[in-house]
């Protein structure tokens, strides 16, 4: 089932998934119990690529946790990759990697944490836990690594209460 999934995401352009995110935003708003213009998010791989890329479309994200999470690809032509669009992140993004992620090279995320910065976004941080695989919170995956995933869960629950 997840690699189905996978293919359906994969399918879908940044531009939908942008606005889907959105009408989720305005739902929330609309029911008058979410104060949209304090928003956190919160993704994890492909999600967590998302999480970059919707901090940098929608100014009201104020805090942003991604989940190893590609930073320097796009899925789909007319797409933007992370590290593109990481001068228009405004919010504080908190990146948890791991540093034996085969997928996501190391010097990536460096990278797109030098270039919030650079951005003047120094409100940013990421954590790279070495000799850990991708999926690292995943439980139901040999990935799993419970150690680093309940730091990194505790790390992320501090960003919310820190920057929301």
């Amino acid at each position: 089932i997840a690699r189905l999934i996978s293919e359906v995401i994969a399918k879908v352009p940044d531009a939908q998934v942008m606005r889907d995110l959105d009408a989720c935003v305005a739902f929330a708003k609309a029911t008058g119990k979410a104060d949209t213009a304090r928003l956190g998010i919160t993704g994890f791989c492909w999600g967590g690529r998302i999480v970059h890329v919707y901090a940098a479309h929608n100014p009201n994200v104020r805090a942003a946790v991604a989940w190893y999470g590609p930073t320097a690809r796009a899925y789909h032509a007319g797409d933007k990759t992370p590290l593109d669009v990481a001068p228009q992140i405004k919010g504080a993004v908190l990146g948890l990697y791991g540093g034996a992620d085969g997928g996501i090279p190391n010097d990536t995320v460096e990278k797109m944490f030098a270039a919030l910065k650079a951005a003047g976004n120094t409100k940013s941080e990421y954590k790279i836990y070495p000799d850990t695989p991708h999926a690292f919170n995943a439980d139901y995956r040999p990935s799993y690594r419970k150690e680093q995933a309940d730091d990194a869960w505790g790390r992320m629950m501090a960003w919310f209460k820190l920057n929301l």
